[in-house]
This record gives C-alpha cells, structure tokens and sequence, in this order.
C-alpha cells in the first residue's frame, strides 16, 4: 500500500499555554488536490509551518512519503520534496525573472556554490529554466526586472520558483489573495497545470477557487479539522456552513 504523501498524527503545537493546533490527523494520497479552509486565526498557516519545518510540534508526528519528518530543519524537508510558498511574496526583486528561476533549478540540478564554473553554458539549467518559464506564462517577460512585474504575475513567478526544485509536493499559501475574478481564474488554470503528477496543499480563502482545483478539502476551526471530505460533501456539511461558509453555502 502506497505511503500518503504527507501524513500528520495527533499533531499539538502550544506557544506557551495558548493551544493553537490541537490534536490535527491528516493524511493528504499522493496525487492529490487538497484544500484547508477555516476561518482566520483557525491555525492553518501554522499548520503549514509544521508541515514544512518551520515549526516543531509540541506533540505528535509527521510524515513524508512514510518517512518522519517531525523535527527535521526546512531545508532538509525540502531536499526530500516538499515545497512551499507564502501568504507574501518571495521573490528577488532585483533580478530578472530568468534569473529567480534559474537560481532555484541550479541547486535542484546539484549545482552548488563554484565561482568558478560559469553558469550560462549549462545546458540542463537553461532548458529547465526556459521549460518552467513557459508552464508558468512568463517566457515573454523573462528578461522584466522581477520586481516591477504585476502582482499576478509575481505570485505567477514564485509558483514557479517552487516547482523549480522539483518539488512532489507543493504547499501554497493564500495562492490567489489579492487577486481580481479574472486574475484568479488564470491562477487557478496555472496551478492545475503545474500540480499535474504532484501532491498539492494550498491554504486558499476563495471559495471559488477552493472548489474549482480541490479533489478533497479540510476545514480547520479553533486548531481542530471539523471536516475531510469531498467538495460537494463540505458544501452541504451544517457544521462546515456554520463555522465558515456562512448561509450562501
């Protein structure tokens, strides 16, 4: 039987006394498109520091492809396949959009920190990074300065800043905050895209959005998954509709 990609047991996270995750059991298959509502202060953007390592648990284990994780630094989890991003976002703005991706598949190609290998030449790097800049919309503005790129599209770019590293499970945060309609919509082509053959878990507030790319979504409320099902099933879920859909559910 296939490991989940990811795998959460009985996870608690406490800052002090103040119980923000408690007791979270969650198993996302490898494949999947799965989402985590809930209102604001339900813990979900701690609940991806935990899944990333950015946070410890103060109880509880998890688990990568069935390997523990818990503990483990976020660069070592990331060597293992796991990447995210974040509610703001992380790009270098300095440099060209060219250059952000590059700088993410060099070292997801094993190339390290060598001044003296010149980096243009590098066959692999440059069809990657030419490869990643097309799937994510942005091979005409490669050579944009990343910084005076739209908004979209630097939420575009960091999208394909993470799958640069050859990530097989992606964790985006709030992918479409901020976005108009028209704008997510192209978000939400872009991610369906990219995630195909990878594991996605995204933090999202657009119910639309929600509903459109999950396969299976979690609601989370007070640090306590409430429901885990299907889109239609949380749709029609009281407790869910109560807690955060509101009556247009």
């Amino acid at each position: 039987m296939t490991a989940p990609a990811i795998a959460l047991t009985d996870v608690h996270k406490n800052f002090g006394a103040t119980k923000i995750i408690r007791g979270v059991s969650l198993a996302v298959p490898v494949g999947e498109r799965h989402a985590i509502i809930g209102p604001n202060g339900a813990g979900k953007s701690t609940l991806f520091n935990l899944m990333s390592g950015r946070l410890t648990p103060s109880s509880g284990t998890v688990q990568l492809d069935g390997e523990d994780i818990t503990g483990l630094p976020p660069h070592e989890i990331n060597r293992r396949g796991l990447c995210r991003s974040f509610q703001v976002t992380n790009i270098f703005p300095r440099l060209s959009v060219w250059e952000n991706v590059r700088c993410a598949v060099l070292w997801s190609l094993g190339y390290k920190y060598a001044f003296w290998r010149g980096i243009d030449g590098l066959a692999d790097v440059r069809e990657r990074t030419e490869t990643i800049l097309k799937a994510i919309d942005l091979i005409d503005r490669r050579r944009v300065q990343a910084g005076v790129l739209a908004y979209a599209e630097q939420r575009a770019l960091e999208i394909g800043i993470t799958i640069a590293g050859g990530a097989k499970i992606i964790l985006l945060d709030e992918p479409s905050a901020g976005m108009s309609a028209a704008e997510a919509a192209r978000a939400v082509s872009l991610i369906r895209k990219v995630s195909e053959g990878r594991t996605l878990i995204m933090i999202e507030h657009d119910m639309d959005v929600v509903f459109d790319l999950a396969d299976r979504i979690s609601v989370l409320v007070y640090g306590e998954i409430i429901a885990s099902d299907v889109p239609a099933k949380i749709k029609q879920d009281a407790a869910v509709q109560t807690a955060y859909l509101g009556a247009a559910a």
